[in-house]
């Protein structure tokens, strides 16, 4: 298994069905409460553990969602009330190591349950055309909100894969 990408890379055959929507949102959904999950049982020190070497501690990824989640909500926000907006990028590495990246993981695990339960209504009330809306992304170009959903169910599962196959290789779980 590459500890990278535990359950492999986002893969998208470009067909996006109400189907295809309501598992991704509901996937969305479950994140912040498997999140918890994840990591209710690590001490300090378990949260300061890298998921791989050269890689970010738990604890930064748990805040690393977080941040993704509210760039991700004003994307689609965006999308939603604009004519094709440049979004802001962010430099992700950066971020995680910036200072507020030390506080308890329940700081982030908080924000993520409610802005989750603002992003997941959001999503489920939205029309199927809604969904064909777009953003430009400055180095990715123009991105649809279906995909955009996609990608980020995906990446939600991608870290949360990270922490739990950590908390197995070294027998927390």
């Amino acid at each position: 298994m590459d500890v990278r990408y535990p359950i492999g890379k986002f893969e998208f055959d470009g067909r996006i069905t109400s189907t295809v929507l309501d598992t991704w949102i509901s996937e969305l959904e479950q994140l912040p409460s498997s999140l918890r999950e994840a990591v209710k049982d690590l001490n300090e020190e378990q949260l300061d553990t890298p998921y791989r070497e050269g890689g970010w501690t738990i604890r930064q990824v748990v805040h690393h969602l977080a941040d993704t989640s509210l760039n991700y909500y004003v994307r689609i926000k965006l999308a939603l009330t604009e004519e094709n907006p440049v979004i802001a990028t962010f430099e992700e590495s950066r971020w995680a190591e910036l200072p507020d990246n030390n506080l308890p993981v329940e700081v982030s695990l908080s924000l993520l349950e409610a802005l989750h339960i603002r992003f997941s209504n959001l999503l489920r009330n939205l029309s199927p055309y809604d969904f064909n809306e777009v953003y430009t992304h400055p180095v990715s170009g123009e991105i649809s909100l279906g995909y955009t959903i996609g990608l980020y169910a995906w990446h939600g599962k991608h870290h949360l894969a990270q922490i739990t196959s950590l908390c197995e290789r070294k027998g927390w779980a």
